[in-house]
């Protein structure tokens, strides 16, 4: 017998509160290192080729991939959010009908993104900084992965959300993370056994287009077994209401990644100005300190259905646990991070490249000094993470936007643009460390501002 979205409730309610975090977080924060890895492992077997050109045109795709996660946020996290907070008032009906709207709503916003990529793929990859040289490589990753793949990525980041604000974290964890793993075996077998020699971009988009179909597959199959509704007639039925609360959220929620993969942009651009190995060795960087992200990002994303659900429901102790517990478990993380970080930067950076050439080697030198000072951000990022998660989780999209607005726009890339002309590259990787602690002295502020809120519930 299929599980029920009411069945999960008393993880959300009744569990201790470190149990309930634990229960929900556990899969979540496997899946996102799984489909980390994944990431990694392109930017791995890329590396192999020792072609400093094919890395920078796998950083600059990396950024139109990470707008399917701003994208799926909108459905995604606007509506589990709400579903979550429904549940909290056993609203169980209008729980279907959120959850069918916001599988359509995916599908439409995917199949725009990936016409309007296909359409104007070049100006837009000459924007984020593709080179003469890059550029054919770029192409060929999106157009593998956006123009051809959006639709089984962005649904699958939708539906996972939607399982995850339910109770069903582990369907949610199994259904990307196999898409990863499967992703991961595909890598090599594409890029180095099935295709030619310098086609190695091509194998590995190749190889993530075919895992997201998969994934894709399972979470629908694992959406219908637990009592969520993806028929139109339930996503007709919707209220103006709810629909109104699904934007609310949603669209601060993909406001507030797209401003994080802008100032991407905006540091790729600036890399890219001294060199294509900076641009290689930023990259790089941007994924290795993506682990303890990942973790952090995982462990917020659990919390989130538990803060929406007791908001909804009341119950201020509870949530206050929830948000103790969580702050300072992902501080730790956070702590522990810095330190390797800054003792093992080298090794870990030099992993991503042979070094067999000069490029290669001043490729790696670069990213070790990045990721050295770049890891000092990890607690300070923790806090605009659980800051925002938690307000979205409450239904306060306007102090979420507040404060991406503020941490990318205002702070951070004004930063980047002033260290890099002051202290060149070694100025470019200080921005992040100094915009993440202005911000997170605002994040705290409006978190607390929202859990005054519940005392009018």
């Amino acid at each position: 017998m299929a599980a029920r979205a009411e069945d999960k409730e008393v993880i959300f309610a009744s569990y201790p509160v470190p149990k309930a975090i634990f229960t929900m977080a556990v899969p979540t924060v496997i899946s996102q290192l799984i489909n980390l890895i994944y990431n990694i492992v392109d930017t791995f077997y890329i590396g192999r080729t020792g072609n400093s050109t094919m890395m920078a045109a796998a950083s600059l795709a990396l950024t139109l991939v990470m707008l399917n996660t701003a994208f799926s946020n909108l459905f995604g996290i606007g509506g589990g959010s709400l579903i979550a907070r429904l549940m909290g008032v056993q609203r169980y009906g209008d729980v279907r009908k959120v959850s069918a709207f916001s599988c359509y709503g995916a599908i439409a916003v995917a199949l725009s993104y990936s016409l309007l990529t296909g359409l104007f793929m070049n100006p837009l990859l000459r924007f984020l900084g593709a080179s003469p040289e890059s550029i054919g490589f770029a192409r060929q990753y999106v157009f593998l992965v956006i123009v051809a793949g959006s639709l089984p990525s962005l649904l699958s980041l939708t539906l996972a959300h939607l399982l995850r604000n339910t109770g069903f974290s582990k369907q949610a964890s199994i259904g990307l993370s196999g898409g990863g793993l499967l992703n991961i075996m595909l890598d090599p077998l594409f890029m180095f056994v099935i295709l030619p020699p310098g086609q190695e971009v091509f194998g590995a988009a190749l190889a993530t287009l075919l895992s997201n179909v998969a994934a894709c597959i399972y979470l629908l199959f694992a959406l219908n077994r637990a009592s969520l509704s993806i028929r139109w007639k339930d996503a007709r039925a919707i209220s103006r209401e709810n629909v109104k609360k699904i934007f609310s959220v949603g669209i601060s929620s993909a406001i507030l990644t797209g401003l994080f993969d802008l100032a991407n942009v905006a540091a790729n651009k600036l890399a890219a100005g001294h060199s294509d190995q900076t641009l290689a060795a930023l990259g790089i960087v941007m994924k290795v300190e993506r682990v303890p992200n990942a973790i952090n990002i995982g462990l917020c994303q659990g919390m989130m259905p538990i803060v929406a659900y007791n908001f909804s429901a009341g119950n201020r102790e509870r949530l206050r646990s929830v948000l103790k517990t969580g702050i300072s478990w992902g501080l730790g993380i956070a702590a522990i991070a810095i330190v390797l970080f800054r003792f093992f930067a080298e090794p870990v950076t030099r992993a991503f490249m042979l070094t067999t050439n000069d490029a290669a080697l001043a490729t790696i030198a670069a990213a070790a000094g990045f990721l050295r000072i770049r890891c000092l951000a990890s607690p300070v990022q923790f806090l605009n993470f659980a800051s925002s998660f938690s307000m979205q989780g409450m239904g306060d999209g306007k102090r979420t936007v507040m404060h991406a607005a503020v941490r990318e726009l205002v702070v951070y890339i004004p930063l980047m643009i002033l260290l890099d002309h002051l202290f060149g590259e070694r100025g470019l990787a200080a921005a992040l460390p100094a915009a993440e602690a202005i911000s997170a002295v605002l994040a705290v502020f409006l978190l607390l501002r929202s859990l005054k809120r519940i005392d009018n519930r």
